[in-house]
């Protein structure tokens, strides 16, 4: 399934927007009271790490092409889910009952890190793969 996505980098991108309009659209709504469904307490904490760990994979997929030698570009999804993540926040600040918070954040950037690293290491493992393949 990888390697589909690898070969159309576009639509990984696509699929990384979808769920930035998603997260604005969750941020802008106005809750009473906690988040709303059943009372979990560690409902949000999970939302924020995996949908924020979604958001980088796909977009390190979109970046790296699934090619070792653009590495770099998975640097960039990382900073960019970052400064994406630090927007939303910002966001929640400005919505009734709703609160900017560095809890949500640090939540976020671990996702936003194990998704790049995860990505990073599954491009290692596979040059790794090919290119012991290739002695045999």
């Amino acid at each position: 399934m990888m390697k589909w996505y690898k070969k159309r980098d576009l639509f990984a991108l696509i699929i990384a927007i979808l769920i930035a309009i998603f997260i604005f659209y969750m941020s802008s709504q106005s809750f009473e009271k906690g988040s709303p469904g059943p009372n979990w307490k560690f409902k949000p904490i999970l939302y924020h790490f995996l949908i924020f760990f979604l958001f980088s994979f796909f977009l390190s997929i979109a970046f790296a092409k699934g090619k070792l030698t653009n590495k770099h570009l998975i640097l960039v999804a990382l900073l960019i889910g970052l400064a994406y993540s630090t927007t939303d926040e910002l966001h929640q600040f400005f919505v009734v009952n709703r609160s900017c918070s560095l809890e949500d954040f640090f939540t976020d950037f671990i996702g936003i890190l194990s998704a790049t690293t995860i990505y990073f290491f599954m491009l290692i493992f596979r040059n790794k793969k090919v290119t012991l393949s290739n002695i045999k």
